[in-house]
């Protein structure tokens, strides 16, 4: 069987319960399937990755792979290919199923799979609803709780099951026990953080039926902050998705005071935003469990010269002109929150006083780009300029 027929099908999520019965019930569905797991957890004492292989009769194959520059992450990149490819020319397996080790995110896998050229089959997030609240909202590094692929490893347990829970198309959602339903309220925040995926009971014997293909590319850029599917507005047992939409810059002084009123007034948000002193630059916001990541996330396209638009992915493209606004071309805030108990009034106020005021607005991008660059400490040194 050649590299590109064999398809695989990845299996994530730091609900690691949840994410073994997704696993079992894949082996047990779609015939002649086999897992892949890379065991990370003693990975740092060890200096080894234990590698596994296996199927609903039990373990076939054993081994280990070196640590690649103290980092057990990068181990299991190199390794993971070599044993993709091998099974994929030594037997015949139909379906390989990669479950991913506790914190490791799918779309760096997904994308390593894809390179190598092996069908990526499906992106899967292994979910308990009753769990969804608890890490998203849990800020502590994962060095401290034993979860982190390597020592430099800066992320936190909220961040990462955000990006877990974001990118897969397909949330493998636990049984509840008995004939009762999962809390309202935890479905609710389930749905609205991933309002485009699709959910599988796990048990249910569907799982399979989501084995049907997965496009690396288009995955990768629904995850880019100008063409993202954020969340639209709802409200339902207690939970809200407020979706904040502004087309006056910020003021970044003002902006960076508020940080953390705003970061902490929700569970999770994230979106783009603009700042009055870098008009050139989109600036993407991801924030979970109390910490907020801002990064640049490329120009506006507004920016861009006229023949630069064709080196533009066509989904972005289309996005900036939905969005398009005949002074400022794309550039607007567009930021979504999502929480239990969110007060939408006030965290719109707080928003909404950190933008240009109407003299200051008034004074137009001359007068912008001379405003304090608050932002300097969180961004790469940008060259302003004074007019």
């Amino acid at each position: 069987m050649t590299p590109a027929r064999t398809r695989v099908a990845i299996v994530c999520g730091l609900h690691a319960d949840a994410r073994r019965e997704a696993m079992d019930e894949l082996l047990r569905t779609v015939p002649g399937a086999v897992g892949l797991y890379h065991d990370l957890a003693d990975a740092a004492a060890t200096g080894t990755v234990r590698r596994t292989v296996f199927d609903t009769a039990g373990l076939l194959d054993s081994g280990e792979t070196p640590l690649v520059n103290d980092c057990a992450c990068c181990a299991l990149r190199e390794d993971l290919v070599p044993e993709l490819l091998r099974l994929a020319e030594v037997s015949e397996t139909p379906l390989a199923v990669v479950e991913l080790w506790d914190s490791v995110e799918p779309q760096a896998m997904a994308e390593v799979i894809a390179s190598a050229g092996l069908s990526v089959a499906a992106v899967v997030t292994a979910v308990d609803p009753a769990l969804v609240l608890p890490y998203l909202s849990c800020g502590d590094d994962l060095l401290e709780t034993g979860l982190a692929a390597a020592r430099s490893d800066e992320r936190t347990v909220a961040d990462t099951f955000a990006r877990q829970l974001e990118y897969a198309p397909v949330l493998a959602v636990t049984r509840t026990e008995g004939d009762h339903d999962h809390d309202p309220a935890d479905s609710a925040l389930l749905g609205q953080l991933h309002p485009t995926a699709r959910r599988v009971t796990i048990g249910s014997g569907e799982l399979a039926t989501a084995i049907g293909g997965f496009d690396v590319a288009a995955a990768a850029a629904r995850q880019h902050p100008a063409c993202a599917l954020l969340p639209q507005e709802a409200d339902e047992h207690g939970v809200v998705t407020a979706v904040w939409h502004r087309t006056r810059p910020f003021h970044p002084e003002r902006l960076y005071t508020a940080l953390e009123d705003i970061t902490c007034a929700a569970t999770r948000s994230r979106g783009r935003f603009w700042l009055a002193d870098r008009p050139d630059t989109m600036l993407a916001w991801d924030a979970a469990g109390g910490a907020l990541c801002v990064e640049a996330a490329g120009p506006w396209l507004a920016s861009l010269p006229d023949a630069a638009w064709d080196l533009v992915p066509p989904m972005r493209r289309v996005a900036a002109a939905l969005d398009w606004h005949p002074e400022h071309g794309a550039r607007a805030q567009h930021l979504t929150f999502t929480s239990p108990g969110l007060d939408r009034e006030v965290l719109f106020e707080l928003l909404d006083a950190c933008l240009l005021t109407d003299e200051e607005y008034a004074g137009g991008p001359g007068a912008w780009m001379r405003l304090p660059h608050a932002f300097d400490g969180l961004l790469e040194p940008v060259d302003h300029v004074t007019t």
